[in-house]
C-alpha cells in the first residue's frame, strides 16, 4: 500500500478522536507530544473523555516498580471501557514496551490492546495505525534499539511560549539499579544544527523557553566528535535572538565538566538551575551503583557549582534503601545534603527492576527500614528547602507565567529563573510573559508573590533574578 493511500486510509478513520495519558519523565513527555502532533497533522482531534475518544494511547514508563502497577491497573480497566465502546482503539507504548516480558503479558492477558510500539519506532506510530485500521489484527511492534533519531516530527506543545527540546536518546551509564539503557538503548545525539534549527522555529513560533532533554545532556556529543559538547550548545543557543530562558534535564554528576559549569555562568539566557541527581551521598553505596564518583566529587562539584554560578539553585534525586544501605551509609547521604544544601529533591524508595543487577544483590532492605529512612531523609530536605525560601521573603524575582493556579482559578503560577514555583494574582493575560513579582510569603515548597507595577519596582532584585522592567 502506498504512502498515500495509508495517509487517505486514516484520515477516513469515522472516529478520528484521541485521547493520551503519559506515565513518567519529561522525555514521555515530549514523546507523547510528537504522537499528539503526528495525529492531529492527520486530522485527528483530542477528546478528554475516554469513553467518547476512538484512539487512547497509554505512553509508559519503566523507571519505578510502582509506575509498572499503575500502567497495568489503567490497562485493565479499558477492559470495560470497551464493552461502551467497543470501537475504541488502545494503544500501549513507551519504555515499559522495550522489555520482551512486559510485552508477552500484555499479549497474554490483555486482550484489549490492539496495538503496541516502543521508544525507537515512535515515528512509525501513523503507519502501524494505519495497517491496524486496514487490517483489524493486533499490532505489535517494537524496535531493541536504533542508532538514529528521526528529525521533523510534528510536535503539539502543551504550552505555546515553552517546549521540550530532545537533544539526545539512550544512555551507557548502566547503573545497577536503571532499566533505562535497556529502554532506551545506548547514546546517540542529534546533530547540533539540527537542534539549533529546531530552536530558532520554536522561537519565531513564539516560545521563549526551551528545555533541553537526554538522560545525560552533560554526555551530549560525545559520539559526535571532539568539536560538539554540551558547553559548546549552550553558549550556541544563547545567541539566539528572544530565547529568553534555557533549561535542561538531567546531568550526570560524573559528567558534569568545568566547561559545562562555565558555559552556564556566562550565558546570561541559560537559567541559574542545576538538577544534579546524586542518588547516595555514601561512595561504598555509589559505586555499588555504578555511579563511577564518590562523595568527594560530590561535594567538589556542588562546590564549583555556588561559586561559579551565584545564586544557583540546585536540586537532586536521592534514592533511600539501596541493597546492602546500612545505617552508616544512609547518615552519609544526610551528611552530603546538609553540606550541598539542595534546595529541593526527589526522593525514591529503591525499586526492584527485574533484568538489572541491582534486583539480585544480597542484602535487601526491609521496606520498613526504608519507609523509616525517608521520612528522616525529607525531614533534613524540607528544613532545608524552607529555609532556602525564606531568602525570597519580601524580593522581587523574575516570573515566567505559566499557567491559571490549579488550586485557585484566580491566581497564577509560574516559574522563576530558578524554578520557584510562584502563585500570585493577576490576569489570564499574563500567562507566557515575565512578570516582576514581589514575594509576599515564603513557603517550604511555593512562594507566594504580588506582581508589581513598573512604577512600584522598588524593591530589591532577589540574586537569583535579573531585574527588567515589569509589565503591566
Amino acid at each position: 500500500m502506498s504512502k498515500k493511500k495509508s495517509a487517505t486510509r486514516i484520515l477516513n478513520n469515522p472516529s478520528r478522536s484521541f485521547r493520551i495519558f503519559t506515565f513518567g519523565c519529561q522525555m514521555n513527555e515530549n514523546d507523547s507530544e510528537k504522537i499528539s502532533g503526528m495525529l492531529k497533522a492527520l486530522g485527528y482531534v483530542e477528546e478528554m473523555d475516554v469513553n467518547k475518544a476512538g484512539l487512547v494511547i497509554l505512553n509508559t514508563c519503566s523507571v519505578r516498580e510502582n509506575a509498572d502497577e499503575r500502567v497495568f491497573g489503567n490497562i485493565g480497566s479499558y477492559k470495560t471501557v470497551k464493552k461502551k465502546n467497543p470501537d475504541l482503539i488502545l494503544a500501549v507504548c513507551g519504555c515499559m514496551m522495550q522489555q520482551p516480558e512486559i510485552v508477552n503479558q500484555i499479549v497474554t492477558k490483555y486482550p484489549q490492546v490492539d496495538l503496541v510500539f516502543g521508544t525507537h519506532n515512535l515515528h512509525q506510530f501513523p503507519e502501524l495505525l494505519n495497517n491496524y485500521l486496514v487490517n483489524g489484527n493486533r499490532l505489535v511492534e517494537v524496535w531493541d534499539d536504533s542508532d538514529t533519531i528521526v528529525e521533523d516530527l510534528p510536535v503539539d506543545r502543551k504550552y505555546p511560549f515553552k517546549g521540550f527540546v530532545t537533544i539526545m536518546n539512550g544512555c551507557n551509564n548502566f547503573c545497577t539499579y536503571c532499566i533505562v539503557p535497556y529502554t532506551r538503548g545506548r547514546e546517540v545525539s542529534r546533530q547540533p544544527d539540527k537542534i539549533i534549527e529546531e530552536v530558532k522555529a520554536l522561537v519565531a513560533d513564539g516560545c521563549v523557553e526551551i528545555t533541553l532533554l537526554g538522560q545525560n545532556v552533560n554526555s551530549y556529543g560525545n559520539d559526535l566528535g571532539e568539536a560538539v559538547n554540551f558547553a559548546a550548545l549552550l553558549r550556541d543557543l544563547n545567541t539566539i535572538d528572544k530565547l529568553m530562558r534555557i533549561r535542561f534535564m538531567t546531568s550526570h554528576p560524573k559528567d558534569l565538566t568545568d566547561a559545562v559549569i562555565d558555559a552556564i555562568a556566562a550565558c546570561d539566557n541559560v537559567c541559574n538551575y542545576i538538577h544534579l541527581p546524586i542518588q547516595s551521598g555514601s561512595s561504598r553505596v555509589l559505586k555499588a551503583m555504578n555511579r563511577k564518583y564518590s562523595q568527594e566529587d560530590i561535594l567538589d562539584r556542588v562546590s564549583a557549582i555556588r561559586k561559579k554560578i551565584p545564586g544557583v539553585a540546585i536540586t537532586t534525586d536521592i534514592i533511600v534503601g539501596f541493597p546492602g544501605e546500612t545505617e552508616a551509609d544512609f547518615l552519609e547521604t544526610l551528611k552530603v545534603i546538609e553540606l550541598c544544601q539542595f534546595d529541593s529533591a526527589f526522593t525514591f524508595l529503591y525499586s526492584i527492576r527485574s533484568g538489572t543487577p541491582a534486583a539480585t544483590m544480597a542484602d535487601q532492605i526491609a521496606d520498613s527500614v526504608k519507609h523509616e529512612r525517608i521520612n528522616r531523609c525529607l525531614e533534613v530536605l524540607h528544613q532545608i528547602s524552607h529555609d532556602i525560601n525564606q531568602s525570597y521573603q519580601d524580593q522581587v524575582v523574575q516570573v515566567l507565567v505559566e499557567e491559571t493556579s490549579r488550586n485557585n482559578p484566580e491566581r497564577l503560577t509560574g516559574r522563576t529563573r530558578t524554578g520557584k514555583v510562584v502563585n500570585f494574582a493577576g490576569d489570564p493575560e499574563d500567562i507566557g510573559t515575565e512578570l516582576m513579582v514581589r514575594i509576599t510569603q515564603a513557603k517550604t515548597f511555593s512562594l507566594d508573590g504580588e506582581k508589581i507595577r513598573q512604577e512600584d519596582n522598588n524593591g530589591t532584585a532577589h540574586p537569583d533574578d535579573d531585574p527588567i522592567p515589569a509589565t503591566s
